[in-house]
């Protein structure tokens, strides 16, 4: 664990190498921390140094593919984004804000089911909306490898609700489960019957560092409670994996009917009723408390809301 020498001299404590260490805990390398910050890899390179002389860790290491933290650096991310955060929202003079001059980089997490059928219609709102301003996507991998909402980095995310302290959401669709076939299925007809349910292997999606998350484990137990169990052939990260096997295959894949729409105009695949005709998931925009107040932020959930939102959707969450 991190400790400081009874009494921290701030006036001796270069605040620079906090924001350096940040932002390279964030990107786990160097390089892109480089990138993001304007400076030389060399730069954050003796940053490193000193803030590792500074805390009395090691910080990041290397691991064959980039760098990773230490427990000790994991545990001080959050409060350490969340510090950088309040400095520069006291440090940044307070102007009005005018969505069309920002020059501002957001960041929105979501899985590639999102990426894939709603990161379209969000930019083109965005260049239209906000023509000089930067949307960076990263996956629900980045989110949690971030450490959450709560960690500086990340501005908001779609995906499933989250009740957690200090978490706000705004819901935005229903989106119905669906089946994905190839075109010439042997098996499986206009609708995936419960008998080649039973018969057929399935292409599980695992979105979160490679483990089963909140919406597989609603899908498997509203599967379940129908007396329906999928036999697993494969399993892949994304959708998008997933499709592309079933196009070569005879696997089956259930996916948000979104992400197949958009998929299956552009792979040899179909979309199938599966049998259980109310599975679907609600997905929403979910945002920290630190960011609420932050005015290009709040203009970019508008955004998502105005262009992703069902017209059935209340205007709360």
């Amino acid at each position: 664990m991190i400790t400081f020498i009874t009494v921290v001299n701030l006036s001796s404590i270069d605040l620079n190498l906090l924001h350096v260490l940040a932002v390279a805990l964030e990107e786990r390398s160097a390089t892109r921390a480089a990138r993001r910050l304007g400076v030389t890899q060399p730069a954050v390179s003796n940053a490193l140094a000193r803030a590792r002389d500074l805390l009395d860790d090691p910080l990041l290491v290397r691991d064959g593919r980039g760098l990773s933290p230490t427990p000790a650096a994991q545990a001080i991310l959050p409060e350490l984004a969340a510090a950088m955060h309040k400095l520069r929202s006291v440090l940044e003079p307070r102007r009005p804000f005018d969505p069309r001059s920002s020059t501002r980089e957001l960041t929105l997490a979501c899985a590639d089911n999102s990426q894939l059928a709603d990161v379209p219609p969000l930019a083109a709102a965005l260049a239209r909306e906000m023509p000089l301003a930067r949307l960076r996507v990263v996956s629900i991998d980045a989110l949690m490898a971030a450490g959450g909402l709560s960690a500086d980095g990340i501005d908001m995310a779609i995906g499933l609700r989250r009740r957690q302290p200090g978490v706000r959401v705004a819901p935005l669709y229903e989106d119905p489960i669906a089946a994905v076939v190839r075109r010439d299925h042997p098996a499986v007809g206009k609708r995936l019957t419960r008998s080649a349910f039973a018969r057929l292997a399935f292409i599980d999606v695992h979105l979160a560092l490679g483990r089963p998350g909140a919406g597989h484990a609603f899908v498997e137990h509203a599967l379940r409670a129908r007396g329906l169990v999928r036999r697993i052939g494969l399993v892949v990260p994304g959708f998008s994996a997933a499709a592309m096997a079933a196009a070569g295959t005879d696997l089956v894949a259930l996916m948000p009917l979104r992400v197949a729409r958009a998929l299956a105009s552009n792979l040899p695949v179909r979309i199938v009723e599966q049998p259980v005709q109310d599975l679907r998931i609600d997905m929403w925009l979910v945002w920290h408390e630190r960011t609420h107040e932050d005015p290009a932020a709040a203009h970019l959930r508008k955004l998502i809301v105005q262009t992703l939102r069902a017209p059935d959707r209340p205007a709360a969450g």
